[in-house]
């Protein structure tokens, strides 16, 4: 996703309830969604101690400013707490209804908006994305590439891309700033960007400028994590007719009860966005209000701004109640309090793995979701078939249909040097199964 600055991570802090860490006063907020229950009996209570000691520790050793973590079983809340300082200068504790820029993990919201329009037969998945957006008809492949100037040479594209290259990553569609070296090259010099936090830009401007670059690879041939997902955000405006942040409110928002997922934060709850910190040479540092990326300024609270980009593939901001609510929606196979999003079928579709044996470094992928394969599962204590993802501001979540378990963990740090902070909260989570 974009090159922004970002924010630390503090976990809730306490079982089960909505709370705050021990070292500061309690919330009297009252989140509960009607139909998620508090069950603490999930976990054992003196392992529950561990994981919020260990928590504790990662904001004493300035690992993150704060952040909130939820977990849920069985359709219950078994843990749902809140760590340290949304803003560290000014002593603001973290809240668990504050708002979090999630960027990347927009995509699997706009992966499911178009598997919601694959269901009302508005497409098949391998019909080619040329076919609605014709920009993208006879796309050129990258040959030869010249550091010094960024010019380059492309030979023809076997085939078009299709919409099931772009939910898989295999189209050959690059990303701006955080890609290859001539991906970020080519892209900033015809002023295509990833999307989030910049200015006067639409998303159909940068979709059209992207479909006179040449992909990176013959689609269907490598894994490659990019604008792709961007492309199907606007494949949903150009078929359903409606703008992207008004299919995905009246779609799923709205019919989930997510109440608190924008592109753009009404001004009633801005005050509730987040504190951005960068982590540099272990310190946590509070960024500037903009920042020069690849020739495009950043703003670092862009989710306030009313900025006119629908980032497709990480435009969102959300808090991780609202976030959660979506994916129990996923475990659930496609309803949440009695509203069906998506079949049980499509939900299959998007949690397997449709990649075959193209590496991509990070297990296997399915139509918005990594997917944690055997091998994968030798890792970390998630099932095999478990799907995640997470965003470049240090959100992260991930779904174990075998364990009945969602879990999520959002900080808002870029960049940080405590990466592995995501994996470290997952391993808590599981040490403290009861059953």
């Amino acid at each position: 996703m974009k090159k922004l600055l970002f924010l630390p991570i503090l976990v809730l802090n306490y079982f089960v309830g909505i709370g705050q860490s021990s070292s500061n006063k309690t919330s009297t907020l009252n989140l509960k969604p009607s139909t998620l229950k508090y069950d603490q009996s999930a976990f054992e209570s003196e392992r529950v101690k561990i994981a919020d000691n260990v928590i504790q520790s990662w904001v004493d050793k300035g690992w993150m400013n704060g952040g909130v973590a939820l977990v849920l079983r069985d359709g219950k809340i078994a843990y749902y707490k809140a760590f340290g300082n949304d803003n560290i200068e000014k002593k603001n504790p973290m809240q668990v209804d504050h708002i979090f820029r999630i960027a990347s993990q927009t995509k699997a919201i706009t992966s499911t908006a178009v598997m919601m329009l694959f269901e009302e037969g508005k497409f098949l998945l391998d019909e080619p994305v040329s076919k609605f957006i014709p920009e993208f008809k006879n796309n050129k492949i990258l040959d030869k590439f010249n550091p010094t100037d960024s010019s380059f040479t492309t030979i023809a594209a076997k085939r078009d891309i299709t919409i099931r290259d772009l939910l898989t990553h295999t189209s050959g569609i690059g990303y701006a700033q955080i890609g290859s070296g001539p991906a970020n090259a080519i892209y900033a010099k015809n002023g295509i960007t990833s999307g989030i936090g910049v200015e006067k830009q639409t998303l159909e401007d940068n979709m059209k400028r992207l479909a006179k670059i040449p992909l990176f690879h013959q689609p269907g041939e490598k894994f490659t994590y990019g604008l792709n997902t961007d492309l199907l955000g606007y494949l949903v405006e150009v078929v359903s007719g409606m703008k992207l942040d008004v299919f995905m409110r009246t779609k799923i928002f709205e019919p989930l009860g997510m109440k608190d997922t924008y592109f753009n934060i009404p001004k009633e709850k801005q005050n509730r966005l987040v504190s951005l910190y960068s982590q540099i040479n272990g310190k946590l540092l509070y960024p500037p209000e903009s920042t020069l990326m690849q020739g495009s300024k950043v703003y670092r609270d862009y989710p306030n701004l009313g900025f006119p980009m629908l980032s497709g593939g990480g435009g969102l901001s959300s808090t991780i109640m609202d976030y959660a609510i979506f994916l129990q929606m996923m475990l659930n196979e496609g309803t949440y309090n009695g509203v069906r999003i998506l079949s049980r079928n499509s939900v299959r579709m998007m949690t397997m793995n449709q990649i075959g044996n193209i590496d991509n470094g990070i297990n296997k992928f399915g139509l918005g979701f990594g997917i944690t394969t055997e091998k994968g599962s030798a890792k970390l204590p998630t099932q095999e078939g478990t799907y995640e993802w997470g965003g470049m501001f240090a959100t992260s979540y991930w779904v174990d249909p075998k364990e009945k378990i969602v879990g999520l963990f959002f900080r808002n740090i870029y960049p940080t040097q405590n990466g592995d902070i995501s994996d470290r909260f997952r391993v808590m989570v599981y040490q403290a199964i009861k059953d």
